[in-house]
């Protein structure tokens, strides 16, 4: 697996792309974003249109390590973009007011699993993760829940991860 890791806006979906296209055939892009206001309607739709015809677009907000075993020999590269939003999703129920967190483990139930099934995958995996850990603290508890997750599981990725980059203002750097 690769890790790709950095800030909003950081390029990291740009480079994993940019990696994955270097792989000859079925190219699979996961991603975990929700259409839930007109905003991020339009943001799925324009990053639809930039990864073109050579990415087939699979949307899992929830699911993600089923996922993943599922698309076993059904692609040559998989880029999952990305977890942090995963994890948004996990503890937060849709609809739900935004301090309402789901309980540990409807989140540390999919997070296991998803870490379980890597080992598994035959395929040149990329997955693109947030670095929250950076900023202010959190001012809410559903926050400051968020960011521990976020660390803890991107410290668990790199941890088995073959590649780690380190995004900074579009430039890759490899970390491991």
């Amino acid at each position: 697996m690769t890790f790709i890791l950095g800030g909003a806006r950081s390029g990291k979906s740009r480079f994993a792309l940019e990696q994955g296209g270097h792989i000859p055939g079925r190219r699979r892009f996961v991603a975990t974003a929700q259409p839930i206001d007109d905003e991020m309607r339009e943001r799925i739709a324009r990053h639809r249109e930039e990864r073109g015809a050579a990415w087939e677009t699979i949307e899992e907000p929830f699911q993600l390590g089923a996922c993943l075993s599922g698309l076993e020999g059904k692609a040559e590269v998989v880029v999952v973009d990305c977890v942090t939003v995963w994890l948004g999703n996990l503890l937060c129920a849709q609809n739900a007011p935004i301090d309402h967190a789901r309980s540990a483990d409807s989140v540390e139930g999919p997070m296991q699993t998803f870490l379980e099934c890597l080992p598994t995958l035959s395929y040149p995996l990329i997955v693109v993760s947030n670095e929250v850990g950076g900023g202010l603290i959190p001012e809410t508890p559903l926050g400051r829940r968020f960011r521990e997750l976020a660390g803890v599981f991107n410290q668990q990725l790199a941890r088995v991860a073959r590649d780690v980059y380190w995004m900074v203002a579009g430039l890759p750097q490899k970390i491991k």
